[in-house]
């Protein structure tokens, strides 16, 4: 900013005060030449009295001149001969007929310019007009004024210029300063925040100051440590919790393989079973894993969103869950509404939808039912996986949806791994998604998925 000032006075400010140098120059110049014709034309009518009285009357006239004026001024009668002067040490009587801009003035001819002078020690601007009575030259004004002096005069006049361009860039300085000041310093309290978090203090918070643009920078930087805050300590608790419950089955695991090593020999019908256990072990094992992988999948994932026809997207969900259903003697039920499309995550909604339904199996005994319900509300639609099992306990409800959560034997009986609901609730969280669990009319549990809808 002080550099731009710096270049604006330079290309247009020196210019511009060489320009008014030399306006001011010829305006001094110019009121010199006035003052020297005011001048002649008051003394023309001078010129007739007594030589006493005359110069007197002359005195009077340019003495004006010198109060107001650095100048000097000299009066000479037609022959060239001093009558009057505003310098003392100019002699009455001495002969300036020799003195070129006398002489020329003497003919009738005003003149002006500059010559040096041995008297001043330096060059003199001059101004000689006539002092006419009619056609005839009657005596002769000179101005004189060093040129010093005059240069003085023009250089008080742009000092005015020069102190305003220096308070100029004195403004642009302290504005320069301030503006750098409130950058710098919210940059410099973000860097630092920037350092912490790169250093692992993962409480490192900016704070938002400056101007909006560095508001809005120390504004995402909170949100992103603040995301990497809640990632880690999903993470460590996801460690923590993965290990104890991966520590079960394997401990199992180990339990079953030492019992059937131990009864190969003696009982091979208890080897038989245990290597069954076994299996179905593994099984829990490995849908334990395929699970917290997919949980893993679901943190921090971004899903496309296309245009889903959610009529029928249910209808297909309830005709593939129905072969297990037949299996198992539970009857599947549809209330879905026509015409229901929505612009959302497809895998978000099937794999939430299949979560649901993967639980409500769990809960259901045989010749239960399971109801798909999908309805339009005001502003989403409601796709709801209600069972008709024993539902669970109001205050069980509020922890469903958190990580290797169980729910009691007793209520619902379920065995799995506690990480379905989990996965509902990532994957709603990333598609922008809202899930529920809530009591059902028919004792059981509607499962719940709400999709945002634009309304016209």
């Amino acid at each position: 900013m002080v550099g731009l000032v710096l270049v604006v006075l330079f290309t247009h400010d020196i210019p511009l005060a060489r320009h008014l140098k030399e306006i001011e120059r010829d305006r001094l110049i110019t009121s010199i030449q006035r003052d020297a014709y005011t001048i002649s034309n008051q003394v023309s009518p001078l010129m007739g009295p007594s030589e006493s009285q005359r110069e007197t009357e002359i005195h009077n006239v340019i003495d004006v001149f010198a109060n107001s004026s650095d100048g000097t001024a000299i009066v000479v009668d037609k022959s060239g001969y001093l009558i009057a002067s505003t310098a003392a040490t100019f002699t009455v009587g001495a002969d300036y007929a020799t003195r070129p801009e006398v002489s020329a003035a003497l003919l009738g001819s005003p003149t002006f310019g500059t010559r040096l002078s041995n008297t001043v020690g330096g060059e003199l601007l001059y101004v000689a007009v006539p002092v006419l009575s009619g056609v005839q030259v009657e005596g002769v004004v000179r101005l004189t004024i060093p040129t010093a002096v005059l240069d003085a005069e023009v250089q008080n006049q742009l000092n005015g210029v020069y102190v305003a361009g220096f308070a100029t860039v004195l403004l642009a300085v302290l504005v320069a300063f301030i503006f750098a000041r409130s950058v710098s310093g919210p940059l410099t309290k973000l860097r630092n925040a920037t350092e912490q978090l790169a250093e692992g203090d993962v409480q490192a918070f900016a704070q938002p100051g400056g101007p909006s643009e560095i508001k809005q920078l120390a504004k995402s930087f909170n949100e992103m440590a603040s995301r990497i805050r809640g990632l880690l300590d999903r993470q460590k608790s996801f460690s923590a919790d993965a290990s104890h419950q991966l520590r079960t089955p394997l401990t199992a695991l180990r339990l079953r393989l030492e019992q059937a090593a131990m009864s190969v020999e003696s009982s091979p019908q208890t080897t038989r079973t245990h290597l069954e256990e076994v299996l179905s072990e593994t099984d829990r094992l490995s849908h334990l894993i395929e699970q917290l992988l997919q949980l893993s999948r679901a943190e921090g994932a971004t899903l496309e969103e296309t245009d889903i026809d959610i009529t029928q997207f249910m209808k297909e969900r309830c005709e593939e869950w129905s072969y297990l259903a037949s299996e198992r003697g539970i009857e599947i039920r549809q209330e879905i509404e026509s015409d229901l499309v929505a612009h959302t995550s497809a895998i978000a909604v099937r794999e939430i939808i299949d979560n649901y339904v993967d639980n409500a199996f769990e809960a259901t005994n045989t010749s239960g039912s399971i109801w798909f319900i999908a309805s339009r509300l005001s502003h989403e639609i409601e796709l709801v996986i209600r069972d008709s099992g024993k539902g669970i306990p109001d205050d069980q409800r509020v922890n469903a949806f958190e990580r290797f959560w169980r729910g009691s034997e007793d209520a619902n009986r379920r065995t799995g791994s506690g990480l379905g609901l989990a996965i509902v609730a990532q994957l709603s969280q990333a598609a922008g998604l809202n899930v529920e669990l809530r009591k059902s009319p028919t004792g059981g549990v509607d499962a719940v998925l709400r999709i945002p809808i634009e309304t016209n």
